[in-house]
């Protein structure tokens, strides 16, 4: 009878390395499909959250306040206040809402005050909500949402139909532009002069983000807010 021939030492080995080579392929291809999905899934979230944000911005703008002695709206080159009707009341509480972009991560954040129903509760809430667009403490920080992160983002009104820069008395003024001292996303204050300048509501407000790479979204997003009290005139 013929004896029976086993394997080898070496095509032992052999096999064994093939088999971990396809073991590494497999796994780098679920790994890479793990993190595709978690990709995916943080893109949503990103979206979501920027669709949410921009909804609040219009409701913010919707419900604003134009009050004898309360600026309704007042932007000073780094934080957007706004004093609007407090949705959550039933008399006629207001509330302060704050929006701002921190330099130091880039994040586009919304604040806003407890509804008020004193001017002396207002003053604070207003005071408090420069305070956190600027120095921001624990007690502040608590009440901001982060909606997205951007590389910087622009303001206009319209008055008189044009658009123009928020800070500026010339109604025919051009728009900030990021970057500049005193502009939407620069992180300086406005000049003293410029501050308080178009605190009625205006026509229109044109929201022009700049959102960052690496994003679901990336380039610039406009929106334009319309008061709705606004009659057209016939031309």
């Amino acid at each position: 009878m013929r004896r029976a021939r086993g394997f080898t030492l070496v095509e032992v080995l052999v096999a064994i390395a093939v088999m971990a080579l396809m073991s590494l392929l497999a796994w780098r291809g679920l790994d890479g499909m793990r993190n595709t999905l978690e990709m995916v899934r943080s893109g949503e979230n990103d979206v979501l959250a920027l669709q949410a944000g921009l909804g609040q911005w219009q409701a913010d703008l919707d419900a604003l306040q134009d009050a004898p002695d309360t600026p309704a709206l007042d932007w000073d080159g780094l934080v957007l206040r706004m004093t609007r009707r407090d949705s959550g009341s039933e008399d006629e509480a207001l509330t302060v809402v704050a929006w701002s972009r921190r330099a130091a991560d880039g994040a586009w954040l919304r604040w806003q005050s407890p509804p008020l129903r004193s001017r002396a509760a207002w003053a604070d809430a207003w005071a408090q909500a420069q305070l956190w667009a600027r120095t921001p403490g624990e007690a502040q920080r608590a009440r901001e949402v982060r909606v997205a992160a951007l590389e910087g983002w622009e303001l206009f009104y319209f008055r008189n139909n044009a658009w123009s820069n928020p800070l500026s008395s010339a109604e025919g003024a051009p728009a900030a532009t990021a970057g500049g001292a005193g502009s939407p996303g620069s992180g300086e204050p406005a000049a003293a002069a410029g501050v308080g300048v178009g605190a009625r509501i205006p026509d229109g407000v044109r929201l022009v983000l700049k959102l960052g790479g690496g994003q679901a979204l990336g380039g610039s997003l406009q929106l334009d807010w319309v008061r709705p009290t606004l009659v057209a005139t016939p031309s």
